[in-house]
């Protein structure tokens, strides 16, 4: 691997580590569709504001929940986005407390190690978000220059995200100099619809090839897959429509890579899931490369 530093764990162990991780992903999903086909037995208590927002995304994968075949009725949802509500705010004032220098050490050396692999480089396009300093996410300034800074006919083709609405919609949008990108609400920068000659965008969605690689942020991340993000649901959702895309355009799936500071690291098993949590590929710390999947091991070879 060269300047990529495998994480040092056997791949029986880490091929056992996804497998459990898929099939508690498929056990969180039977008890959610049971939550929804089965109110509670008692009026008066109602859902949390949580489980509520999350009735309309439900229903959007409810038909293809229903083809695993699995009827239970379980009523603990709740409890899970409790979890997740307090494991967010241990790990924000983690980020917050984080000592400024060690956040750019950490940031330089992520980025160092995506743009120096060989899955970064022999990528062909890619979808990337655009790091906010409000969210502190890990930086991703670095990855979207090394991209846009490459000769036209050598540059990979790169996507990155528009929040459309408040209901978990997003979409890529493919992008070729960092003037394309227009500050939004909490200086996020996102790109503009159109480009300086008036020309729609190329949305990933309608792309006639398929994207390689998703460079994804995070709240938090365990090293059997697991993310937690920010609790709007724009990434689970856009990755899950994107999957479904490649399998019916009979594309490969594209490697699904999340980037981590030390501090957003969580033990295996502590970070709870939903059926809208798309599990990931490999995560990138400081520490290096860590593959998840068969797909990500095989990059290590």
């Amino acid at each position: 691997m060269g300047a990529i530093d495998c994480y040092p764990k056997s791949k029986l162990k880490l091929q056992s580590m996804f497998l459990h991780r898929k099939s508690t992903h498929l056990i969180s999903k039977a008890k959610e569709v049971a939550l929804v086909a089965h109110p509670h037995p008692h009026p008066h208590i109602m859902p949390s504001p949580t489980i509520r927002s999350s009735a309309a995304n439900l229903t959007r994968t409810m038909a293809a929940i229903n083809k695993d075949g699995i009827g239970v009725n379980p009523h603990e949802l709740d409890a899970i986005f409790e979890q997740k509500r307090s494991l967010r705010s241990k790990v924000r004032k983690a980020l917050k407390n984080m000592d400024p220098i060690l956040r750019s050490q950490e940031d330089n050396a992520i980025q160092n190690i995506v743009v120096e692999s060989s899955w970064f480089k022999a990528s062909k396009s890619l979808c990337a978000y655009v790091s906010s300093p409000a969210l502190l996410e890990v930086g991703t300034s670095r990855i979207i220059s090394e991209v846009l800074s490459s000769s036209a006919k050598e540059r990979k083709k790169l996507y990155v995200p528009r929040v459309e609405d408040r209901n978990s919609n997003m979409k890529m949008l493919m992008i070729s100099s960092v003037k394309d990108l227009i500050e939004k609400s909490m200086n996020i920068l996102q790109p503009a619809l159109v480009d300086s000659d008036g020309n729609q965008r190329e949305d990933v969605m309608q792309a006639s090839d398929p994207v390689d690689l998703f460079i994804v942020p995070g709240l938090a991340f365990d090293k059997s897959g697991s993310r937690l993000g920010r609790s709007g649901g724009y990434y689970d959702l856009f990755l899950k429509n994107y999957q479904e895309l490649t399998k019916k355009k009979r594309w490969k799936q594209p490697l699904l890579v999340a980037l981590s500071y030390s501090v957003q690291i969580i033990e295996d098993g502590g970070i709870p899931i939903t059926p809208f949590d798309i599990p990931m590929d490999a995560l990138v710390s400081p520490a290096g490369f860590i593959p998840i999947s068969g797909a990500a091991l095989r990059r290590c070879e």
